[in-house]
């Protein structure tokens, strides 16, 4: 018996991909089969014979209804929403235009939010509608309740589960951060409906871990390393997801995840809603979402093109590696005033160190990094977001995924070795409708970016300066030697 009221199935609801084209239809060439074609046709028998499920809830209410093709076009156009695919529906203005269920709605005015952001708006009835979903938008464009809130109400209309039985919805992220933060919303907004949920990630031990699933849950939020453990141990089984959410697909190729994907993706039965959420597009996440998806809808905040939070101002400052530690100490001479600063290290050893120093020298700093224990990083995370420690050292661990309220500043100590890592780096502020501050240390090593990051600077109305400007140009990095940019000492010295 559903446990969700009032909604009678969809039939077309249930669809098997076996006799259909991926990614907006057509048809594929197949080859001769193999043994891995074998081990395909082998679970995809055992699929078979799987129940049918609802994934279809949305209910146009007559305010949206009502909206004309040019209003619709201007509410797009106004807020940066860009759509592709068949048949998509209008977005919607309000929360209570969505029709989620009012125990839904309470949690959202519970948390206080006002209106849904452009993701929210459009991305709530596409997934409602149970099609799969491609969603690109900026880091804390508040696409995680884009994809939690569609999944409780889905939850709610599925059987409760048996013994035995595995979750209904996953999520996959890239990092424990990122998955520790998604269960804290899934908590928060799946309370009302009772809905049990569990965090899989790699670095502690198993034991917890193990018993929530023994106990059953409804959603797994987990990183790809450890859920294949726990299904290979047969501490859980995917045969009964029909929801599954790929957060940060981008950040997930890039750390090397692609085949832990498509083990796991292979064990799920290929009638279920698959919703791919990526900051940026680029090739091999195009791929890889043509391997998972069918027909889906594709909804862009903003461009495609790789840029950065407008609410954001980027400062970049051109120096030598020597002259780094002491920009560091007299930048946050000029902004500390206890809000979160966060600074970003290329590596362990180097977050390591530059924390000690700064420790050394009076600044209240701690560092988190992959080398530590899952414990220490929790414990850091806590000190940093209570204040307790208001500047953290970060590697790339903690730049996609980290939520955390109020980190004012960021710092790029090192350059990253990317731009998508320079664009979710300073991400981490501007958060949620704030505004924030970045500043970068650019050296001569790191020009080959130059003209990349010149490019996001300009499309995000900064400043850049002549020295960053003719490195563009390909010219060769001005000869620094001593010379600090930073006028006077103590207070009132500004960034140049």
């Amino acid at each position: 018996m559903s446990r969700f009221d009032g909604r009678a199935a969809d039939p077309a609801s249930y669809r098997d991909r076996r006799s259909e084209g991926a990614f907006g239809g057509g048809t594929r060439a197949f080859a001769p089969p193999s043994k891995a074609d074998a081990a395909a046709a082998a679970a995809q028998a055992e699929l078979d014979g799987l129940p049918r499920f609802e994934k279809n809830f949305y209910v146009e209410v007559p305010s949206v209804a009502g909206m004309t093709v040019e209003e619709v076009e201007a509410y797009r156009r106004r807020r940066e929403i860009t759509v592709e695919g068949n048949d998509v529906p209008k977005p919607v203005c309000d929360f209570r235009d969505v029709g989620f269920p009012e125990y839904v709605l309470q949690e959202i005015t519970k948390a206080g939010f006002v209106e849904p952001t452009p993701i929210q708006s459009q991305g709530w009835p596409m997934a409602l509608k149970g099609r799969d979903l491609i969603g690109i938008a900026e880091t804390g464009s508040g696409k995680t309740l884009a994809y939690l809130l569609p999944a409780i109400v889905h939850v709610n209309a599925q059987p409760i589960l048996a013994p035995g039985d595995g979750p209904i919805v996953l999520v996959l992220a890239p990092t424990r951060e990122l998955a520790v933060q998604i269960q804290q919303e899934t908590t928060k907004f799946g309370a009302s409906s009772k809905i049990k949920s569990t965090c899989i990630y790699g670095g502690v031990p198993k034991g917890p871990q193990v018993r929530d699933l023994q106990k059953g849950v409804e959603i797994i939020i987990a990183t790809p390393g450890r859920l294949i453990d726990m299904i290979e141990s047969h501490h859980t089984n995917l045969r009964r997801v029909t929801y599954l959410v790929l957060d940060e697909a981008d950040r997930m190729l890039d750390m090397g995840f692609e085949p832990q994907i498509k083990k796991i993706v292979s064990q799920i039965r290929p009638d279920r809603q698959t919703l791919y959420w990526s900051a940026t597009w680029p090739k091999e996440v195009e791929q890889l979402a043509r391997n998972f998806l069918f027909d889906p809808y594709k909804v862009i905040i903003g461009s495609e093109e790789l840029k950065a939070n407008h609410a954001i101002s980027q400062h970049v400052e051109i120096l030598s590696e020597s002259q780094k530690y002491n920009k560091l100490v007299n930048l946050l001479e000029d902004i500390m005033d206890g809000s979160r600063i966060l600074i970003f290290m290329d590596t362990k050893k180097g977050c390591d160190q530059i924390t000690r120093q700064l420790r050394m020298d009076g600044w209240p700093a701690l560092s988190i990094h992959g080398d530590k224990s899952q414990a220490e990083r929790d414990w850091v995370l806590s000190e940093f977001k209570s204040g307790k420690s208001p500047i953290m050292t970060a590697t790339d661990v903690a730049a996609r995924g980290l939520d955390v309220k109020d980190v004012k500043y960021v710092i790029n100590y090192d350059f990253p070795g990317s731009l998508e890592d320079y664009v979710h780096r300073i991400g981490r502020t501007g958060r949620a409708g704030a505004t924030g501050t970045a500043y970068t240390f650019f050296t001569a090593a790191n020009a080959r970016f130059a003209k990349d990051l010149i490019s996001i600077l300009v499309e995000a109305g900064q400043k850049v300066s002549p020295e960053l400007a003719n490195m563009g140009r390909g010219a060769p990095p001005p000869s620094l030697g001593h010379r600090d940019r930073y006028r006077g000492h103590g207070s009132g010295r500004s960034w140049s």
